[in-house]
């Protein structure tokens, strides 16, 4: 979860998902209420629920596995991580494309809450499929299909007692090769 997208991306990725933000419970409200008034006038019942983000670490596991999420948007300063830790293994097997942004307090603003680990979008209107497209090929290019993520764990620095083991054992071979050296003349 070191690797995250970068700044310019990151901005582009969250215009798109402005868009989709959830409805506010009064906004729900008056929809519902709405939607009530055009039945009962014998009215055309205006559209059903708009395309909107989904969240909810839960909820978001249960769309992968079912393949219904189009993008996954997972933050990488999760605590503790192991919440998340498993998702892009899932989000791989699924080939469902995943990206890593930075906060999960930006994602929470998105869904109207304080923070959010995990966002996945479901589908969007017919004028940003062009642009879901993109960011699904980079989801796939970055994260998905990078085997480099798969292969490097951790940050690959060692304690102080192991780097004086192998300094102490590299001196060893060092003077063994220099004794060689020598007696070969």
């Amino acid at each position: 979860f070191t690797k995250s997208i970068g700044k310019n991306e990151a901005a582009s990725v969250f215009n798109l998902l402005n868009k989709y933000r959830p409805e506010t419970a009064a906004a729900k409200k008056q929809r519902i209420k709405d939607t009530a008034a055009a039945t009962a006038a014998g009215k055309e019942a205006p559209a059903k629920v708009p395309c909107q983000l989904k969240f909810g670490l839960k909820h978001v596991t249960t769309l992968v596995e079912e393949k219904k999420a189009s993008l996954v948007l997972i933050a990488c300063d999760v605590d503790p991580i192991e919440l998340v830790l498993w998702l892009p293994a899932l989000c791989r097997k699924m080939e469902v494309p995943f990206l890593i942004v930075k906060d999960k307090a930006r994602l929470g603003t998105l869904v109207h809450q304080k923070t959010a680990a995990v966002v996945a979008l479901t589908k969007v209107n017919k004028e940003d499929e062009s642009q879901l497209k993109i960011f699904q090929d980079l989801g796939n290019e970055k994260f998905n299909k990078n085997t480099e993520l798969l292969r490097k764990w951790g940050g690959g620095i060692m304690g102080l007692k192991t780097q004086a083991k192998l300094e102490k054992r590299a001196k060893a071979i060092a003077l063994d090769e220099a004794k060689k050296a020598a007696s070969m003349r």
